[in-house]
């Protein structure tokens, strides 16, 4: 769910609503009248209406919570509709908020109002005009392009059921939706070329790669044929062989001709006018739209330059830990042989993808042995432990998640990346489960969606900042949950840690400062032990979706610095299940919004 979000954030800027309904409320019109309501109920029924219209604008929201009444659709998307919508959901929504007396709310409903009132101002600047230029005709990149997600949607291996003959007709409609949005793609990139709003070179060539891993080997090879590949027993044979045709036709005859069409344009007309420079700020209106995206992706006002400042100081932190752990082992040499040695000692090395998984689960089963001492509530939906798909895991991050369902009828679903194997270190692991699976986004993810007394859209919503900044933070649980007693198992927490750091001061150094590709790459080899395929991964992430790899640290600097301040406050009387209840349990927060509720919750306990 997570990356479906991060895909929807790139498509559209903001969490999508139609008007109607809010525009009743701000109007005073309808049967949810302003006049008659209490403010609780004016807000309660504002955020249903919100929500409503979101799902009927995009159903694949939805899907994704486990509604399959819409799932034959794939909403509008990149259409001028979409971002018209858009924007006219966000002011309605705004004004019906502004006519709620947010003082006569509970705590909690003004924690949910300040929320909701962030968000949207957020979302209503997201489609002003001079950022839906600098967005509109990029609307795809290698990391978080629809062209990948859909295709992988349609696998039977993602959010999209196969389990009746309802879901594979769904399917078959949402293919040819599918091929229009690519071909409409297409038009946006057009509209690009000719105002120099284009995307890098490299950007390009790596979206080419992919559309060329989704067509080789023609119709029996794509993924999206998986599903026609075994039916579920219910289906009878008639039905079966129909399928298998229509799907045969429509990938064959259908999609896999727009995504070649798609491939083409790119190669032959896109990519001698693709810019060379990587950062926003060699593009018109870059700027503008990078500081947007440092406010969003954040939730603050820094600057790109105090982000920058901010990171060098961490980076300069965390090289003293990792001397520590390297005098620790008795390695003899310089920090660039300490990390040469990382990167190339066998013993560090996967025997195979299975042993990496194995890895994985062996943690895994660790942590669930003593999580209860840090959490009082624990995720009802299970975790799953699978690899990143074949077709991604080149461009993809080392580890990654993707939300199950409220219900727990599909698992949360931790993947690693076990592409170039020899890359992968075995010393990250206890690290990366403790951020993407527990008390990582597991945690984060479930416990706000389970919690049925939120408003949808902070049980299903939410933002990076506090997403991946509890998921940094949940790695720095790892002693408490008797982790890292191995010191190379340490020194994966620090790599981790330097990682983010890292991408604060190389994203802002790409995009605000003129940074290169190679340039930025060789600045992370210089202060890790990343291998250099993660580092190139790495940094061409960060070039396709600028701002979104500053909010891992910034969120987990605010999140360890609330705790501090708790403790500090609260002395003997601090209990780390009540702080981490109240953290996790109202949904994914702005991050001034966290801070002034932990101090409520500081007031209330006697903090001094």
């Amino acid at each position: 769910m997570r990356a479906f979000l991060l895909l929807a954030a790139s498509l559209i800027a903001i969490v999508p609503a139609a008007a109607q309904t809010t525009m009743a409320l701000a109007a005073g019109t309808g049967t949810a009248q302003a006049g008659t309501q209490t403010p609780a109920a004016a807000l309660s029924a504002l955020f249903a209406a919100s929500d409503a219209d979101s799902l009927k604008r995009n159903p694949l929201y939805g899907l994704f919570r486990g509604d399959t009444s819409r799932a034959d659709q794939l909403g509008e998307m990149i259409t001028d509709a979409a971002f018209a919508a858009e924007k006219r959901a966000a002011g309605s929504e705004l004004r019906a908020l502004a006519a709620i007396d947010r003082s006569a709310l509970t705590a909690d409903e003004q924690v949910s109002y300040d929320t909701f009132k962030w968000q949207r101002e957020t979302d209503l600047a997201g489609v002003q005009p001079d950022l839906l230029a600098a967005n509109l005709p990029r609307p795809i990149d290698h990391f978080l392009g629809f062209h990948s997600f859909l295709a992988e949607l349609q696998s039977g291996e993602s959010a999209a059921p196969f389990k009746s003959l309802k879901d594979y007709e769904d399917a078959l409609k949402r293919h040819d939706q599918f091929a229009l949005l690519l071909d409409l793609s297409i038009l946006r990139f057009r509209q690009g070329m000719k105002t120099g709003v284009v995307q890098p070179k490299l950007v390009v060539n790596n979206i080419i790669d992919q559309l060329n891993n989704l067509t080789t080997g023609g119709t029996d090879a794509s993924i999206m044929m998986k599903p026609v590949q075994k039916f579920p027993n219910d289906i009878n044979a008639a039905d079966q062989a129909r399928l298998k045709m229509a799907y045969t036709q429509m990938v064959g005859q259908r999609v896999n001709p727009a995504l070649i069409r798609l491939r083409d344009f790119l190669k032959v007309e896109y990519l001698p006018v693709a810019r060379e420079a990587p950062g926003l700020v060699a593009m018109p209106g870059g700027p503008t739209l990078y500081r947007y995206l440092v406010a969003a992706n954040t939730t603050t006002n820094l600057t790109p330059d105090e982000i920058h400042n901010i990171g060098l100081s961490e980076v300069a932190r965390i090289l003293k830990g990792m001397d520590d752990v390297q005098a620790r082992v008795g390695f003899k040499g310089d920090r660039a042989a300490f990390f040469t040695h990382l990167r190339t000692d066998p013993r560090f090395k996967f025997a195979s993808a299975t042993a990496m998984g194995d890895a994985f689960r062996d943690t895994g089963k660790r942590v669930d042995v003593v999580i209860g001492l840090l959490f009082d509530t624990l995720p009802k939906s299970p975790l799953e432990i699978r690899p990143v798909p074949p077709h991604r895991e080149k461009t993809d991050a080392g580890g990654s998640y993707q939300g199950g369902t409220p219900d727990g009828s599909r698992p949360g679903v931790f993947y690693y990346n076990a592409y170039d194997l020899p890359s992968r270190s075995s010393y990250g692991v206890e690290t990366l489960y403790l951020h993407e699976a527990v008390p990582g986004h597991h945690f984060q993810v479930s416990l706000a969606q389970e919690n049925e007394k939120l408003p949808a859209f902070q049980r299903f919503g939410g933002n990076t900042a506090f997403a991946e900044g509890w998921g940094l933070y949940a790695e720095s649980l790892g002693p408490e949950l008797g982790m890292f007693k191995d010191p190379y198992q340490l020194q994966g927490r620090y790599e981790d840690e330097m990682l983010r750091a890292l991408r604060l001061v190389v994203d802002t150094g790409i995009h605000s400062k003129g940074w290169g590709r190679d340039q930025s790459i060789d600045y992370m080899l210089a202060n890790s032990s990343m291998s250099r395929t993660d580092a190139t991964a790495e940094v061409e992430r960060y070039i396709a979706i600028p701002g979104q790899a500053l909010a891992y640290k910034i969120g987990q600097l605010t999140i360890s610095r609330l705790r501090a301040k708790a403790q500090a406050a609260l002395g003997p009387k601090f209990n780390i299940k009540g702080f981490h209840a109240q953290v996790l349990m109202t949904g994914a927060l702005p991050m001034a919004v966290l801070e002034a509720k932990i101090d409520r919750w500081i007031a209330a306990q006697g903090g001094r």
